[in-house]
């Protein structure tokens, strides 16, 4: 069976309380654990958004799991920066660490005052940045002249082996693309004959026989009305489309396109319940497609009474 996964969200708690949320989901029973790398939260009522690479080294260090994030090289990141963190990681803590690679959000890095590029142009500097990164993850010099430039890089400081760089993708056309690069796949979660096509977009393209996870939305409380408010106060962003939230620069943007969004449309991109035993399904659902390992994100700021829950009602059903 698949491992089962905590997410740990940095734009809902601080860095110190998510460090004790992710040391708890271990003691409950979650395997593996995974953030991602914001610069800003999706929303202004989130609140937070710690550095994801000051954090993760602290995370290591205070369990046993093992760790991934989602990042985004090219603006905010140049690729020679991505790749000494990366080695940094997988060097102190062997085989327990792994990064998945994105084209980015504007939302993190409209900062540097750079112009957002198209959808196209991401796409293209990503690969760029794959390619610059592996390179310095075999201890190559490294220049390159194109939509990023390098000038002379090593990264001196290295793994024994260098990590998986799994690549993220939302669309099955993105999957296509990461199926000739990546090391694995992660998707966000959502019924199941859409995860489906993604996941085979990414088989047929190159990705047959690596890992693929999934990034699975939840919030649970003890009755339905508080589930429901819960996941239409903190998430209710995930309703947009990735057209325009890789686009929008600001957590009030976000806030704004998101005014007139109901609490039952949240229901969608994210699993609302109250009865664990619907997560339990749930969850069985996303095991039908076979995929190495699931991360949980309850959407809630209360983490400890999810852990909880999850860890007495739900784990000893799904896990391994």
């Amino acid at each position: 069976m698949a491992t089962i996964g905590f997410h740990a969200s940095h734009e809902q708690l601080s860095p110190g309380a998510l460090l004790r949320s992710v040391v708890a989901a271990q003691k409950a029973g979650f395997g593996a654990a995974m953030c991602s790398d914001h610069l800003a939260p999706w929303s202004e009522r989130q609140g937070h958004s710690g550095y994801a690479w000051s954090w993760l080294g602290a995370a290591l260090q205070a369990t046993d799991l093992p760790f991934g994030v989602v990042t985004a090289p090219g603006q905010r990141y140049h690729p020679a920066v991505i790749a000494q963190a990366i080695a940094t990681l997988a060097e102190m803590f062997p085989g327990r660490f792994w990064a998945a690679l994105g084209s980015g959000e504007a939302v993190n890095e409209h900062v540097t005052g750079d112009r957002w590029p198209t959808k196209a142009d991401r796409d293209a500097r990503l690969l760029e940045c794959v390619d610059v990164i592996r390179a310095l993850l075999r201890g190559e010099e490294v220049t390159h002249d194109g939509l990023v430039r390098v000038d002379r890089a090593r990264v001196w400081s290295l793994p024994e082996t260098p990590p998986l760089l799994v690549g993220a993708a939302v669309s099955a056309e993105t999957a296509r693309v990461v199926g000739t690069w990546a090391d694995g796949l992660i998707t966000v979660a959502r019924p199941v004959d859409a995860l489906r096509r993604v996941v085979d977009a990414f088989k047929g393209a190159g990705g047959d026989g690596k890992p693929v996870a999934f990034q699975a939305h939840l919030s649970w409380a003890d009755d339905e009305a508080t589930a429901l408010a819960i996941a239409h106060d903190q998430w209710r962003t995930g309703v947009l489309g990735s057209d325009l939230a890789w686009n929008l620069e600001l957590p009030k943007q976000f806030d704004d396109a998101t005014r007139f969004v109901r609490p039952d449309d949240v229901c969608g991109p994210v699993m609302v319940a109250s009865d664990p035993g619907r997560h339990v399904a749930w969850i069985h659902e996303l095991l039908e497609l076979e995929p190495d390992s699931i991360y949980l994100h309850h959407v809630g700021t209360d983490q400890d009474r999810f852990i909880d829950a999850f860890g007495e009602h739900v784990l000893p059903e799904v896990a391994p």
